[in-house]
């Protein structure tokens, strides 16, 4: 709140900017804790900056600081420009009224933040909406790239052909697999629609029905990110120790016993990587799919988060609002991953 200068507090604020200032004062408070806390378990150890330099003379410690620091040097300097610089712009961005195309700005305070709450901004279901096409593309993709990573890891003929052409949507961006699924779901000249038709049925309006287009748009984020999600699994397949997978099967488990005691476990590392990435997926990339298949509708009910935030910073001009959208994407995926991280991995099992 002191770059803000406690503006929440001011008379003319509402009770919403009120509470939000609190809020802000609340994480500050957590954040310096955490912070101090880290600080404090250093300084305590005895090591810090120490642990790199020549007090040990054991393999891969460097005698001193300066050469350590000289070779991230260049990777210091290109994240701190391109990184952590805009993001601090785009922090101060927030808080004010800026318009794309023009330099004049006006502090705001916290608006661009509190008026997301507000009845006519309908961000509540562009949460629905991002946490349900987030949620059933990570599950559905993870849980079919591993079914179709163990098929496809069997010795079969010609099984580096049958796996390549399995990656290869992993190659295609976004937007092209937009275009794909545009053709294959067209309800007009689509192929699904088509083979429906063929069978006595009743065509389905798979872009402009609002309950069937979120699912269509799953339906094509899972199938661009599976060529990824594949070829991790077919290489963690190739490490597990089949003489468990024997062992277990003198034991008298079947196969799903295996798949599911053995199999699966030793790929829990691999799993839990895989969970972090298709979630950052879900959340940040799925744009150029939406654009192309329903460009956020019908009536908003494929309008995620990051497709609002490109909307209102490149097609409404208004950059604080879509700087505030950002951080609360940000935020919310920063905190699915510490929890992912606090619960499924402790359960991750790592061979030694």
């Amino acid at each position: 709140m002191v770059p803000l200068n406690f503006c929440t507090f001011e008379a003319d604020r509402s009770s919403t900017d009120t509470a939000f200032g609190v809020l802000l004062i609340g994480l500050g408070m957590v954040i310096g804790i955490a912070i101090g806390t880290i600080v404090h378990r250093i300084v305590s150890s005895g090591q810090g900056l120490g642990s790199l330099t020549s007090e040990q003379h054991s393999a891969g410690t460097f005698k001193g600081t300066f050469i350590p620091f000289a070779l991230l040097a260049p990777t210091l300097i290109i994240l701190a420009l391109f990184l952590y610089l805009p993001a601090v712009d785009n922090l101060r961005l927030s808080t004010l009224l800026a318009r794309l195309g023009t330099d004049r700005t006006a502090f705001v305070c916290v608006d661009n933040f509190t008026k997301l709450l507000e009845p006519r901004q309908n961000y509540g279901q562009t949460l629905y909406a991002t946490f349900l096409i987030a949620f059933f593309t990570v599950v559905l993709g993870l849980v079919l790239s591993l079914l179709i990573a163990y098929v496809a890891y069997q010795p079969v003929r010609g099984a580096s052909i049958y796996r390549t052409l399995l990656i290869w949507p992993y190659a295609i961006s976004p937007p092209v697999a937009g275009i794909i699924f545009s053709l294959v779901f067209n309800p007009s000249s689509g192929i699904m629609n088509h083979l429906i038709r063929t069978a006595g049925g009743t065509p389905v309006e798979w872009l402009q029905n609002a309950s069937i287009a979120p699912w269509t748009i799953i339906v094509a984020s899972v199938w661009k990110s599976m060529g990824f999600n594949i070829l991790f699994y077919i290489a963690g397949l190739q490490n597990v120790p089949m003489d468990l997978v024997e062992a277990a099967a003198i034991d008298g488990a079947n196969f799903v016993q295996r798949f599911r005691r053995v199999i699966i476990p030793m790929l829990s590392p691999i799993t839990f990587f895989l969970i972090i990435t298709n979630i950052t997926y879900a959340f940040f990339d799925t744009y150029g799919t939406i654009d192309f298949l329903t460009s956020g509708g019908p009536a908003g009910a494929t309008s995620t988060m990051i497709y609002r935030i490109v909307d209102n910073g490149l097609r409404k001009f208004d950059l604080g609002t879509a700087a505030a959208q950002s951080l609360v994407l940000f935020s919310i995926v920063i905190l699915i991953t510490l929890i992912q991280f606090r619960t499924s991995g402790r359960r991750v099992t790592y061979g030694k």
